[in-house]
């Protein structure tokens, strides 16, 4: 099947669908706000499906890469949910240990996308691990739309928690220089930049990609550098950043902010037609080079 492109659809129906991924508009609403959009043989089901991720057209890093390793594991989040599950990459050969990064998902568990981004994580030269908060759900359940649902069943505060002992657990692995940073996406981008306040000990740098912003007062904590990414048609997330401008400027924290033309949330997650690859190459090119210079 061929790829399609956010150019190829209305950018009210992107919006529609991105209200629909994050939860403020339910399955019908969609159907029905996306049914003026179905024509010449399309249906709005269809179109939902279309717009939906296909994990079948992305994997850069394949699972059997012979120059990585991969595993799943658990760690203790005695705070959060007790025990929790995790992908853990990084290359077979290397000297020494390696800088932590914690990959954090959108809002919907560790699907085949954030997967694969731990394993191109690794590829770049970190020990990186990806905790699924499904995990006292049962894990990922092979899908986004019951993800999504399972997800809004966690309570947010213990979610935060538990990747928190995600933190606390890269930096102590013995694989682990010490030095951890964190990058996520979507409500992944919310939680780097909540560790950065609430854990700047352990944070030393943080890339949130179309993250929802942490409260004015709560910046002068942030110790951490940043490098934030935003999509230029991303106005749901986008609204928070002047805000959130003011106070890392009031705080003296040291950041760099990128703003991605013409692009949608989510323009990283390649399983998806909202995937820009111009922006999404530049973006991770950008983010590696920054954690290689905060993390090494």
């Amino acid at each position: 099947m061929e790829r399609k492109h956010a150019s190829d659809y209305d950018q009210e129906l992107l919006d529609l669908y991105d209200g629909y991924a994050h939860g403020q508009v339910d399955r019908r609403g969609f159907l029905s706000g996306a049914a003026k959009f179905a024509v010449g043989g399309l249906t709005a089901v269809q179109l939902l499906d279309n717009l939906s991720p296909d994990y079948a057209l992305a994997e850069q890093v394949a699972k059997g890469d012979e120059r990585i390793k991969t595993e799943y594991l658990e760690y203790a989040s005695p705070k959060g949910a007790g025990t929790m599950k995790a992908y853990l990459a990084r290359v077979k050969e290397t000297e020494g240990k390696l800088p932590g990064l914690l990959v954090v998902h959108e809002n919907r568990g560790l699907n085949p996308y954030i997967e694969d981004v731990a394993r191109r994580a690794g590829m770049a030269g970190f020990l990186a691990l990806a905790p699924d908060a499904l995990t006292p759900l049962g894990g990922y359940p092979g899908n986004d739309d019951d993800g999504r649902a399972l997800q809004r069943k966690r309570e947010r505060e213990e979610m935060v928690e538990d990747f928190i002992a995600a933190a606390k657990f890269l930096q102590t692995h013995p694989e682990c220089s010490g030095k951890v940073g964190v990058v996520g996406f979507c409500f992944g981008g919310w939680v780097s930049n909540a560790l950065a306040v609430r854990i700047p000990e352990i944070i030393r740098a943080a890339a949130p990609f179309y993250g929802g912003q942490p409260a004015d007062e709560e910046v002068p904590k942030i110790k951490a550098s940043l490098m934030l990414h935003y999509a230029e048609l991303d106005k749901r997330v986008n609204a928070g950043w002047p805000p959130y401008e003011a106070a890392l400027k009031k705080a003296d924290i040291d950041y760099i902010m990128h703003m991605y033309e013409g692009v949608n949330h989510g323009f990283h997650n390649d399983t998806t037609p909202r995937y820009d690859e111009k922006a999404a190459k530049l973006a991770w090119k950008r983010t590696v080079d920054f954690f290689n210079g905060k993390l090494r």
